[in-house]
């Protein structure tokens, strides 16, 4: 078992999720609220663990290491980077903290049905609307991360009076959760009558 492990640490998807997991201090300390440079270093940071954690899935089936490792891993790299980065945004006050409160149930609520639905040798794939949340939520999280306003390029003059237009990377950002969160609700509630289902299902054909 150990000597599986082993190998299974220099697996390049494997690689890849551990160095998505040690991304997330760098992350965290180059979000500042006074400096637009660090933030946006701390952006393009999470954009990169965000680019590994498609990679590493399309490797591990490319090259044919699917591995136990990685199968415990990946899920875990994902629940770290969400929840630390969130959490430390309403920390910074950047996001409502019931927000958070409510994307992270929701994800807490799906692990737990996931691991009923293994008990009961269920499999029960992502919806559509799960990835859509999944999508929603990275970009506006994404956009908190950045938080200040920037100038539209190529539009920096258009206003009366020589005024800028400005994007406000924060209002977007938080909108965009909001968006995120009315599909986790929605993902949520067809998840649970999809389990409902397959449960039901498999009892009447053991009846």
């Amino acid at each position: 078992m150990a000597t599986n492990l082993a190998r299974e640490v220099r697996f390049i998807a494997n690689i890849l999720t551990l160095g998505r997991i040690a991304l997330i201090p760098a992350i965290l300390y180059f979000v500042d609220n006074y400096s637009p440079t660090r933030s946006f270093i701390a952006m393009l940071l999470y954009l990169l663990a965000s680019i590994t954690d498609s990679l590493d899935g399309w490797l591990a089936r490319r090259r044919k290491e699917v591995s136990l490792l990685g199968k415990f891993l990946d899920p875990l790299a994902d629940k770290l980077m969400v929840t630390a980065v969130l959490v430390f945004l309403t920390a910074m006050q950047r996001v409502p903290a019931w927000l958070v409160v409510a994307l992270l149930a929701r994800d807490l609520a799906v692990t737990g049905l996931r691991s009923i639905a293994v008990g009961e040798g269920l499999v029960i794939a992502a919806s559509n609307e799960g990835k859509q949340k999944t999508a929603l939520q990275m970009i506006g999280t994404m956009f908190l991360i950045i938080h200040f306003s920037y100038p539209v390029w190529g539009l920096e003059e258009v206003r009366p009076f020589g005024d800028k237009l400005l994007i406000d990377f924060h209002a977007v950002g938080v909108v965009t959760l909001y968006f995120a969160l009315a599909t986790s609700a929605i993902s949520f509630v067809d998840y649970f009558l999809r389990f409902v289902r397959a449960v039901g299902e498999k009892r009447r054909a053991t009846e």
